[in-house]
Formats: C-alpha cells, sequence, structure tokens
C-alpha cells in the first residue's frame, strides 16, 4: 500500500510548515484513525426560501432554459459533480408551515400558497415530494425530510410517509402511483421539527421533548426506519439540547441531535457584515468565529454524554456556513461568495473530521443562491462560487478514515481573536491513498509546508487561492476564483509546498 511505504514503521507522518517568522511541525497519527469520515458529512440543505429553489433548481419543463423534468440541466450537472451525498428538504423554518398535499399531484392543478417564513413570498409548489425524491434519485443521493411539526398534526406526517414509502397495499400508495411514480422511495433521514426555540415555536425544551416522544413513537414508514434526528440546539445555547435529552424515552426514540452553526462575520445580528468589500478586520473575526464550531461540537459531545446515549448517538450539523448581509433587493438570504467562504468551508470540514466517530451528517446552508451557495444563477446564467470548488476539491475525503492531526501553526492575531495561519487534515481513502487538506488562512503571508514522502515520488492535487481577501466570481467573469493543479516531486525524501495567502490545497500522495 502507499500509505504504508510511505509512513514505513513509523507511527506518524510529520509536516513541517515554515513561515519567515516561524517553524511549525504537524503530526499525522496513523496508529489511532478517528473514524470513517461519513460522505453524509459533505451534505447540502435545500429549502424553499428566496431563489433556492425556483429559478436557482427548478424553472420547469417549459421554460427556455435547458432542462430534465424541470430541473436545470446546468445545476444538475454541476451538483452531480459533487456527488451530493445527501439533501435536507423542505427546511429550515419553512418545514413547520408545509403541508405535503400542496406539493402533489398535476402541477397545474396544484394550488399556490404564500411562504409565510420567509417574506410572504408566493409559492407556486411545482416542487414538491416527487421532484425532490426524484431529484435525490438522480443524484444517487439520500434523502433528509423535515416533516411539520409546527403546524401539522402526526396524522399529516403518518400519511406523508406512507405515501412516500408504502411499496403498495393503501390509497395513499395507489394515490402515489397515479401520481407517476410506481415504486417508493426511501427516506434515510427524518427530523421532527426545526428550531423549535425560535421558528419553529418557541417552545420550551420539556414541552418539544414531550411533542417529539409523542411523534417519534407514532410515525411509522414501509421497510427499515430512517435515522431519526431531534431539532436540537444552536450556537451557543447547548443547554436546550441538555433539557430535551433529559426526557427518559430519547435513547429509543432518537439517532441523534442536531447543532445550527452560523459565521457571522462580526458576530452582531442586525448587521452582520457584507459579503465583499469588508475590512482585514472582518477576515479576521470570520475566521476566529468560524473555528468556534469546535467548541460548540465538544460542548454538545459532552452533553451527549452526560445522558449516556452511547457512541452510536449522533451530533447532526445540519445547518452551517457563513451569514453575511444581502444585496438590497435580491431574492431572501441571497449573497455573493469569496476566496474567504471557501477557506470558511475548509476549515469547518477539517473540524468535522477530527469527530468523524460522533458527527454523521452536517448540511451546508443553502446548495443554490441562498446563504454559502455552492452555485448562483441569475436567469440563464450560472456560476460555481469558490465554495463549491472546496466541495469539489474535498471529495476524496467522503468515506476516507480520518486521520489525528496535531501541529503547533504560526498564529495571526492576538489575545480572543488570535488563530493558527494553518490548518491541515489527513484521511486514508479506501483506495489507501493518503489525503491532506491544508488551509492557509493568512490574509496576507504564504507558508512553506514539507510532508515526508518515505519513498513516495509524487503528490498531485490543486490549490485554491485568490489576488484579495474579497475575490469572486461574476456572471461577467465566472474564472476569478478556480482550483490550479498543482504536482510536486519528492526532492531528499520530501515534498515541500509553498501555501499561498488566504488557499485551500487538497494533495493525494502517489
Amino acid at each position: 500500500m502507499i500509505f504504508n511505504r510511505l509512513l514505513g514503521s513509523a507511527a506518524s507522518v510529520l509536516l513541517m510548515a515554515g513561515a519567515a517568522q516561524a517553524q511549525t511541525m504537524i503530526e499525522i497519527d496513523r496508529d489511532a484513525p478517528i473514524g470513517t469520515i461519513a460522505p453524509e458529512v459533505y451534505g447540502q440543505f435545500v429549502e424553499h426560501l428566496g431563489a433556492g429553489i425556483y429559478d436557482g433548481i427548478w424553472v420547469g419543463e417549459d421554460s427556455g432554459i435547458a432542462n430534465t423534468d424541470g430541473i436545470r440541466d446546468d445545476v444538475f450537472a454541476a451538483l452531480d459533480r459533487l456527488d451530493v451525498p445527501v439533501m435536507r428538504w423542505p427546511g429550515g423554518c419553512y418545514a413547520d408551515l408545509y403541508h405535503w398535499r400542496d406539493g402533489i399531484g398535476p402541477r397545474e392543478q396544484r394550488a399556490g400558497t404564500v411562504n409565510m417564513a420567509w417574506g410572504g413570498t408566493p409559492e407556486s409548489n411545482q416542487f414538491g415530494t416527487h421532484e425532490f425524491f426524484d431529484l435525490a434519485e438522480r443524484l444517487g443521493a439520500k434523502t433528509y425530510l423535515n416533516v411539520n411539526l409546527g403546524t401539522g398534526t402526526p396524522g399529516e406526517a403518518q400519511a406523508w410517509l406512507e405515501y412516500i414509502t408504502l411499496p403498495e397495499g393503501s390509497d395513499l400508495a395507489e394515490e402515489r402511483k397515479a401520481n407517476g411514480r410506481e415504486e417508493p422511495w426511501t427516506i434515510d433521514y427524518l427530523s421532527i421539527g426545526n428550531e423549535t426555540w425560535g421558528c419553529g415555536g418557541n417552545m420550551r425544551p420539556a414541552y418539544y421533548a414531550d411533542l417529539y416522544a409523542q411523534w417519534a413513537t407514532l410515525l411509522k414508514t414501509a421497510g427499515e426506519m430512517p435515522k431519526r434526528v431531534i431539532s436540537g440546539s444552536h450556537e451557543g445555547n447547548i443547554d436546550y439540547s441538555g433539557e430535551i435529552l433529559d426526557h427518559p424515552g430519547m435513547g429509543e426514540l432518537a439517532d441523534g441531535i442536531s447543532l445550527h452553526y452560523y459565521t457571522l462575520p462580526t458576530g452582531d445580528w442586525g448587521d452582520k457584515g457584507e459579503a465583499t468589500g469588508f475590512p482585514e478586520a472582518e477576515w479576521n473575526s470570520t475566521i476566529t468565529r468560524t473555528l468556534r464550531m469546535e467548541e460548540a461540537i465538544e460542548q454538545s459531545l459532552a452533553m451527549i454524554d452526560k445522558h449516556e446515549l452511547g457512541q452510536d448517538f449522533g451530533l447532526y450539523v445540519d445547518e452551517w456556513g457563513m451569514w453575511v448581509n444581502g444585496p438590497e433587493g435580491a431574492p431572501a438570504l441571497y449573497q455573493q461568495n469569496t476566496i474567504r467562504d471557501a477557506v470558511v468551508a475548509a476549515l469547518n470540514f477539517h473540524l468535522f473530521h477530527e469527530h468523524a466517530d460522533r458527527v454523521p451528517m452536517t448540511n451546508i446552508a443553502q446548495m443554490v443562491n441562498v446563504l454559502q451557495a455552492m452555485i448562483l444563477t441569475d436567469g440563464p446564467d450560472m456560476l460555481l462560487t469558490p465554495t463549491y470548488h472546496v466541495f469539489e476539491m474535498y471529495r476524496p475525503f467522503q468515506g476516507a478514515t480520518a486521520l489525528p492531526v496535531s501541529l503547533d501553526a504560526p498564529m495571526i492575531g492576538e489575545g480572543e481573536g488570535a488563530f493558527a495561519a494553518i490548518s491541515a487534515t489527513a484521511a486514508l481513502t479506501e483506495e489507501d491513498e493518503l489525503v491532506v487538506g491544508l488551509v492557509n488562512a493568512d490574509p496576507n503571508a504564504a507558508h512553506r509546508v514539507t510532508m515526508a514522502a518515505g519513498d513516495a515520488r509524487r503528490a498531485r492535487g490543486r490549490v485554491l487561492t485568490a489576488d484579495s481577501i474579497d475575490a469572486h466570481n461574476t456572471f461577467d467573469a465566472p474564472d476569478t476564483v478556480v482550483p490550479e493543479a498543482l504536482s510536486v516531486r519528492a526532492r531528499d525524501g520530501s515534498f515541500t509546498v509553498e501555501l499561498p495567502p488566504r488557499s485551500v490545497t487538497v494533495l493525494t500522495v502517489e
């Protein structure tokens, strides 16, 4: 195996990162694998919000934009290249206002409604159950369904699960077939409620816990039950999840609990900071704040362990990403996406890898045209964001075995605002190749990285960087921030790479 040849009999690989002012050693421990990085860690989130679905994913079969069964061909092809492992739908806050019968049957007969969760915008219901599950099936993605706890009933939710999953033998199964789907679909993950501390009902945790236990007891699917996820805390509110888990039935009724964590450059929900044109101080504060995800994860896992629910009870980070001020007049939660977003995404991947044994799924918010999106569209035009490129670069980590990494990197800034210039992650792929992810979060300086090569001769990969801290792709210049190929030959038993400032690099040792 290449990995064994690289390491020989040693227990670790040594990386040495040297900037002019410091030298850093990174150690990758072969003998203590963390666990498998579930592909679902690279999951996506699709909510009825702004242009996230309509115009972003769905244009309808009669559109002049090339499509297959109403789904944009360009967007589908881009998503297909990401190997999307799982998609969460229909929300988000919208899930607790969504009545599934509005989105089935002949599309020309579906009643229009209003999305009161997001500004009272019109909702055509052209994208519903069939459209979502068919899209997931075409992409080869698992499904994560969020049922309506807020304005729905257990009976309505149970009927939806039966409609989706029952092969035959009921009126609901026959109705699905009459609507064009002979075989049932699979629901892989199921959430009951969303953000019940806020838009999902402003519920006390004990009250939600009772409702969850009732619904989880009653809701059944045909075949294997999906993994059930409790709606948990947002950052800074871990105690809410702890009180939910005080309910005595949760160990038998759930497979995990969720955590929502958004990175705001300023930390102020009233003025979150701008997507572009921001000062270097906001680059630094963004990196500092996104790295606090680690504390939120560790606090959540400690809370889970306190309840003695077992190692298989997972922490699902089913909403995460950058949230900044949107441009005036744009669809709800639309924002530009820069090299800063790319660095934030990669740093979070590294944190998720460190907890691969306990974090079985995450879902970035969101897939198209909303928050930290993979893709932006404008009529017939489409572009790929820097975040898209990071997801594509990190595909080798899906299903790989995470390895512990330790380092003592140069620090940027001082005090509570300080952060490490370099972050690293490593994993062993199913093909026994060592793959290494490297982030240089320094907004100004390059840092040199040297990796012991053993008897390996070459490492190949790509680097994503940009000329400025807010560089981004536009419809007029869609290739401003794109990955560039990188090939490194071993010299004197090591690989040496200079990481540009504000960059993300992924290398596979051959």
